[in-house]
């Protein structure tokens, strides 16, 4: 799978033209937020899906906890790193004030070829500029076959 285009994902200083802020009354503006998410962590650069957190982000992510827009570029590159051709769905689940419940789905293959989808929850909370500054996620890892792939392209 390649990577989406930069054209197609604004930069991370255009973004802040198309940021979407709380408080989240909308629910067409709320699910553009989501997939704006989406799109950008499906390009895999880490510095520019690091850019749409605050400086001093909080994140869990499964059982690791760490805080900053530095950490966040680590943590990406040795995820992806190890979950090669990752392909990622967001659907947006609920939202209310600053904050927002995202269900999602991806799959990726690990250096030996084992395929996995990986479920999780995700809950986020924005600053005023439509930065986010807290994300927890919980996520499983279900092992499946290279023909059972349903996140294509």
């Amino acid at each position: 799978m390649s990577q989406a285009s930069s054209s197609q994902i604004p930069s991370s200083q255009s973004q802040s033209s198309l940021a979407i802020c709380p408080p989240f009354t909308d629910p067409e503006q709320a699910a553009r937020k989501v997939q704006m998410a989406e799109d950008l962590w499906n390009t895999r650069d880490a510095d520019r899906v690091a850019a749409a957190y605050t400086e001093d982000c909080v994140w869990r992510n499964r059982v690791e906890f760490f805080a900053g827009r530095q950490a966040i570029v680590e943590f990406l590159r040795r995820k992806w790193a190890r979950e090669l051709d990752y392909r990622l769905k967001k659907e947006l689940w609920g939202f209310r004030g600053n904050r927002m419940a995202v269900k999602f789905q991806y799959e990726w293959h690990d250096d030996s070829g084992q395929w996995f989808r990986s479920y999780g929850n995700e809950l986020w909370e924005f600053a005023p500029s439509g930065l986010m500054q807290r994300r927890e996620a919980s996520i499983n890892d279900l092992p499946i076959g290279e023909e059972d792939r349903v996140l294509l392209g």
